[in-house]
């Protein structure tokens, strides 16, 4: 901000003189160039001392900001080095230094500094002048910033109010200490270092595949949040990938190679064997209270119910880019001395790259200690590393020295791997650490989605969630003490017991829920083949938009318009479309999404795209794309044709797995041995690891003794743990997720699961001898994936209560999902809240064939968190009224004389009996 407002602060300085320059002092190239980019792209006029000159400024406005790298300024210029001696700022200067704590120890940087602005001012900032303090242990200094400092926002205040990703750091130590112990297997001899090594960096790989796949899968709900695609980092301390320790030489980036190449090799199935102990949290890698490391992790990938088999392949496929077990090749990039490219074999893309002192060293250490790792000579034009933030690049590993902690930025740091990383005391711990815990967040807040109100999509936490792990685990300690001496705490947490207490009066009272009988799946019992069916369509948006905003008449008029129409694309352009490259694609994407039992044929595929009536997919897009002119227009045809068959795909074997189902759903009894009745864990933060330890002490034994109290927070709202004490709901107590800082697993209450829990009891009060006359209602928290009751399971849906509504004949269950609805666009194509009128199908068929006890009525509806005036303009074509979104059982959390959402949902609004 001070920098943008430059221009102005130059004719306004205290002593009502002009100031003479606007300097920017960085600690290095790199830093220079990403401030000049960053000051162009927002239009701030500046120039840097340029090397290409031979020490030159840059031309441009005389009030442009000028950059320069410390390393570039001198006393006294001599000779023809590419310096600028300090005399040539003289004057009012108005000086910038960024990493401030790079001069913090130097008395020569702070003499430049105070002859720059003798007669001007200087801001420096920095995030570890306390750590680049405390290394250079000068009194004088610490009281000389001490004074001055004007803004102190350290980070256990920049993270407790939501900024930047939460983090996951794996604390490793072989001798009993701090954090994590490796264990021998049962049955097998103690492992060796090297196999541990290997097992921790499974661990990593296939904690940073399972960020990536939910990118992948959740792209278009994702934009919003500004995420970058997953990049996995290894950073070593050193320079050089070749160092000497105890008189041997070293490398942790070999260490990263060899693994990375067993991998690929998969030899007698390593691999796959490490990936299956690592989903069944039996890594042989312990905590010091006996759990793996790895317990409870991986939740989504065992949720896709994928072989470990099929995991390795599929890592292999999109991480390093190998079809098949391959064997890992290094690619020495021409003119590029510190630059080693990473690739299988049998592949032409680069899936990594080594950035090093010196490459050749390196070279010489692989061929005497791992032979069997090929390498040859590479001609490349670019350069690997700076091709990391392109759209389309290849590189998902990156493996490191120095570099990455100042002078580089990317958004897509997701998981860290440390080598020989803080040995010494200094501030580049925290440097990288930051590499890492930037986030854009949702509207470029700075925030993570846990920190902002609203519905979210499934399993963002992971993306927002910095994974760090150890390749040296005696160095992790080191680490470890150096986050929390900034407050980072790594393990700071006490895990209590909430036990429910389930309502067994009301379960006698014969609530029903639809079930499967027996342990039956589909994807084992049934067999399918992909072909065109009634009732089945895919829909793709391909076309351009483009918004305005206009001021008329003294208004502000936001308008959209689209470049496209809807169309079936011509039979002349599917002649155009490689029908077998489409069908190997779709054949790999059939084992990532776990659809085994689907058989796929070109011609079955095509026909999906021949199909007339009715039609089988839908295209919103220009005539170039539909009808393609160009071979551009054909590539761009291709890529919408297999993104309509993945999503044909999809639908097409979840209504093929719905109706298998359907067939073997039968009502049953809910019980108390129902997986929805699970224990709460209260997780809360130590005393002695917190932000406010005397506050957390307070609420820690405020918590504890509400728990052994056993009475209260079963029979009333509590503050100390907060709840809400519904009469009516299955049992108690039921948790509100209040604050991040404690946390409930299962989940607690969001505010619109809470305000809809709240609204429901006040209308139960109001309307007992009203509407509810005769009936009884009764509420369950519906749990997630595993434990609730989901519509279907390919759907993925989990509505969040249960609602039975319950008269002497006949009762009425009702599935209620309350979540915001910014990113649903049509009612054709939303599946959530079509769900009503599937379970009308299933109602009736249930009816049909299988008679079952009494009058029996399925619904669902959805509680939009999003205002109706917020969502009215974005969904479907922007016209619906508050009635004609209830006829499609979508409600607005409104009660009053008009319009009572309560009331509509419990007065079966819409059905026809």
């Amino acid at each position: 901000m001070a920098i943008q407002n430059a221009s102005l602060l130059r004719y306004n300085t205290a002593h009502g003189s002009p100031l003479d320059s606007i300097l920017l002092v960085t600690p290095n190239e790199g830093l220079s160039e990403q401030h000049v980019a960053e000051m162009t792209a927002s239009a701030i006029p500046c120039r840097r001392f340029d090397l290409r000159e031979g020490g030159a400024w840059d031309h441009g406005d005389e009030n442009a900001v000028r950059v320069i790298e410390i390393t570039k300024l001198t006393e006294v210029k001599k000779g023809g080095g590419l310096s600028v001696p300090v005399e040539a700022f003289e004057g009012n200067n108005l000086i910038f230094v960024d990493e401030g704590h790079k001069g913090s120890g130097g008395e020569r940087w702070r003499s430049y500094r105070d002859a720059l602005a003798e007669t001007g001012f200087t801001f420096e900032y920095s995030a570890t002048f306390g750590q680049a303090l405390t290394a250079a242990r000068n009194e004088e200094l610490t009281r000389e910033y001490a004074k001055a400092i004007a803004f102190d926002y350290s980070y256990r205040y920049f993270h407790g109010d939501g900024f930047g990703k939460d983090f996951n750091i794996l604390n490793l130590r072989d001798d009993g200490g701090l954090g994590v112990s490796f264990v021998g297997v049962p049955d097998r001899p103690r492992e060796d270092p090297a196999e541990r090594t290997d097992r921790l960096l499974l661990g990593n790989l296939l904690a940073f595949y399972e960020q990536q796949r939910i990118f992948a899968e959740h792209k278009d709900a994702l934009r919003p949040y500004n995420l970058a695609r997953p990049l996995w980092v290894f950073v070593g301390g050193t320079v050089n990938a070749v160092y000497s320790r105890n008189k041997q030489r070293q490398s942790d980036v070999l260490t990263v190679v060899r693994f990375l190449d067993r991998v690929l090799r998969n030899p007698g199935g390593w691999a796959v064997a490490g990936i299956e102990r690592l989903l069944a949290g039996e890594s042989g890698l312990q905590r010091p209270d006996g759990r793996d490391v790895f317990e409870g992790r991986f939740g989504s990938l065992r949720d896709a119910k994928l072989s470990p088999q099929a995991l390795h392949k599929q890592i292999l496929e999109s991480v390093l880019y190998a079809p098949i077990n391959d064997s890992l090749r290094l690619g020495f990039v021409r003119g590029s001395s510190g630059e080693i490219g990473l690739k299988a074999n049998g592949s032409s893309r680069y899936f990594g790259v080594i950035t090093i002192g010196d490459a050749n060293s390196f070279r010489k250490l692989v061929l005497e200690r791992a032979p069997e790792i090929r390498m040859q000579e590479e001609a490349v034009l670019t350069g690997l590393f700076d091709t990391i933030n392109a759209p389309q690049t290849t590189i998902e590993v990156l493996v490191g020295a120095r570099k990455f902690m100042e002078g580089w930025n990317s958004w897509r740091v997701s998981s860290m791997g440390l080598m020989n990383v803080g040995r010494r005391e200094g501030s580049q711990i925290i440097q990288l650490f930051g590499r890492g815990v930037r986030l854009r967040g949702l509207a470029h807040s700075l925030k993570r989605s846990g920190a902002l109100p609203g519905d979210h999509p499934p399993n963002i936490g992971l993306l927002e969630t910095l994974n760090i792990f150890a390749v040296r685990a005696d160095y992790m300690a080191q680490f470890k003490s150096y986050l929390e001496r900034e407050d980072l705490h790594t393990e700071g947490v006490v895990e209590l017991a909430l036990p429910i207490r389930v309502n067994q009066a009301f379960l006698r009272q014969g609530l029903l829920v639809p079930r499967v009988l027996g342990n039956v799946a589909f994807a084992d019992e049934a067999e399918a083949a992909l072909r065109p069916a009634a009732g089945v369509a895919a829909f793709l948006d391909r076309s351009q938009k483009v918004q305005a905003l206009e001021s008329r008449s003294g208004a502000f008029v936001d308008e959209a318009a689209q470049a496209g129409r809807n169309r079936h694309i011509p039979t002349a352009s599917l002649q155009l479309v490689d029908w077998n490259r489409v069908h190997l694609e779709l054949l790999a994407y059939r084992e990532q999404r776990g659809y085994a039992n689907l058989a796929l044929t070109p011609e079955g595929i095509r026909a999906v795209f021949e199909a007339a009536d009715p039609p089988c997919h839908e295209l919103v897009a220009e005539d170039d794309l539909a009808e393609p002119k160009t071979l551009a227009n054909v590539a761009a045809l291709s890529e919408a044709v297999l993104a309509l068959a993945k999503k044909y795909m999809d639908r097409y074997y979840r209504t093929q797995q719905e109706r298998w189902t359907s067939d073997r759903m039968r009502y049953r009894e809910v019980q108390d041995t129902d997986a929805n009745f699970r224990d709460y864990v209260v997780r809360v933060p130590k005393a002695s690891s917190a932000i406010a330890p005397a506050q957390n002490a307070e609420l820690l034994a405020d918590i504890e003794q509400l728990i052994e109290d056993g009475q209260r927070v079963y029979e009333q709202d509590t503050a100390e743990l907060p709840n809400i004490h519904f009469d009516r709901h299955l049992y108690q107590p039921l948790p509100v997720q209040r604050a991040a800082k404690v946390t409930f697993k299962p989940p607690a209450l969001n505010e619109s699961e809470r305000r809809f829990v709240d609204d429901l009891r006040i209308y139960c009060r109001q309307q007992k001898t009203g509407t509810l006359a005769g009936k009884e209602l009764f509420l369950l928290r519906n749990q997630g994936r595993g434990h609730g009751i989901g519509f279907f399971e390919q759907r993925g849906f989990y509505p969040d209560f249960i609602l039975w509504v319950k008269s002497a004949n006949a009762q009425r269950i009702v599935f209620v999902e309350p979540h915001g609805m910014l990113h649903a666009s049509a009612y054709a194509h939303d599946d959530k809240a079509r769900l009503h009128e599937k379970l009308r199908e299933l109602e009736a068929e249930m009816a049909a064939s299988h008679p079952g006890p009494g009058n029996v009525a399925l619904d669902s509806y959805i509680i939009s968190a999003t205002p109706f005036e917020d969502l009215q303009p974005k969904y479907d074509d922007g016209t619906w009224s508050m009635a004609r979104f209830a006829e499609r059982h979508i409600l607005f959390p409104v009660r009053g004389a008009g319009y009572d959402y309560l009331a509509l949902l419990v007065a079966e609004h819409g059905r026809t009996r």
